[in-house]
């Protein structure tokens, strides 16, 4: 089974993460490479590592260039997908890498993006439940925030075991690359090197709705969820840690089985020996989540703990492992959970 691939905004950062991850994909064949304002470029001029593209040039993002595929990935900034999808026909599998499709709630998208509702697809990330069956066949697909999948991944297991209140506090450090490739004064190195900041204080951060929409099905009601990004000087990397007020009756025991359950077949979840906390560093480039729980008995609070590489499993390969589903290809393929270290 070859695939044709399209990737409009193969020019950003997510862009080039699913054209890395695509050169080794052994079922996929790479077509079309769009962009907006560096169509015209070679994609060699604006993504040096990806070699064996080079000397492709980049086209404009239109309906002509992306026809003939048996897949095109979105990789464009909030609020520009929609309207490209809504070119696309109902034979072509659609894969939204930006914030979209993703959220359910009109009046969320309203609130955080301010413009019209595009509509729900299967989300794309198969480990919450029912995950994979919501993807097998699916057209279209809206990967998941880089935030919303650290967190709904540390936190999943809790819920689902009915072991946390439905209040969840979470403060994750992020490096640069989430904010995109556009030049922004905030993201210069002389303004991030050796600092670090907090933003979207106070719930404005646009992954917010996005974590109660995953969270609160597991718990059988709404999650409250306070969320702190913290901005740190790295390229690449999440580590969020999630903390949640304890049910009666939770021990360390019981926190620590239901992890074990929720994890045991996972092929890109590990959790982490006891003892062990995840690093951003250990997840560098692949696809891999590494998790890791424990209990505080004298603030009877659960601390989870994740760490993922938010270019790779936090999107592009998020949308590699829903695409593999989703065309029924086996779900690791092209994917890897070895990190690149030191």
């Amino acid at each position: 089974m070859v695939v044709r691939a399209a990737v409009a905004g193969a020019s950003g950062y997510a862009g080039g993460e699913v054209l890395r991850l695509l050169l080794s994909h052994p079922e996929v064949e790479i077509g079309a490479l769009t962009a907006n304002s560096n169509a015209g470029q070679l994609l060699g001029s604006l993504q040096p590592h990806l070699v064996p593209l080079a000397g492709r040039t980049l086209e404009a993002t239109t309906q002509e260039a992306l026809a003939g595929h048996d897949v095109v990935f979105l990789a464009l900034p909030h609020g520009q997908s929609a309207a490209v999808a809504a070119q696309l026909g109902d034979d072509v599998l659609v894969v939204d890498m930006g914030a979209d499709h993703r959220l359910k709630d009109a009046a969320d998208w309203d609130r955080f993006y301010g413009a019209p509702h595009a509509g729900t697809w299967p989300y794309g990330l198969p480990e919450l439940p029912g995950g994979r069956a919501g993807l097998e066949g699916a057209q279209r697909i809206a990967v998941p925030g880089c935030f919303p999948t650290a967190v709904s991944l540390a936190l999943y297991p809790a819920y689902q075991a009915q072991l946390a209140e439905p209040e969840a506090v979470i403060v994750a450090a992020t490096g640069t690359s989430g904010a995109g490739k556009a030049l922004k004064p905030h993201l210069l190195g002389a303004e991030v090197m050796g600092n670090v900041t907090p933003y979207g204080v106070g719930g404005g951060h646009r992954h917010t709705p996005e974590m109660v929409q995953n969270l609160s099905p597991l718990a059988g009601e709404r999650v409250c969820v306070s969320f702190t990004p913290t901005l740190v000087p790295m390229a690449r990397g999440i580590l969020a840690t999630c903390s949640a007020k304890a049910r009666p009756g939770t021990t360390a025991e019981s926190l620590r089985a239901a992890y074990e359950k929720a994890y045991a077949d996972e092929p890109f979840v590990r959790l982490l020996p006891e003892g062990r906390m995840p690093s951003t560093k250990s997840v560098h480039g692949s696809n891999a989540v590494h998790v890791q729980v424990a209990y505080d008995e004298s603030a009877r609070r659960i601390i989870a703990v994740s760490a993922l590489d938010n270019l790779t499993k936090g999107t592009a390969g998020g949308a590699v492992q829903s695409m593999n589903i989703a065309l029924g290809l086996p779900e690791q393929l092209g994917l890897s959970t070895i990190g690149v270290a030191p």
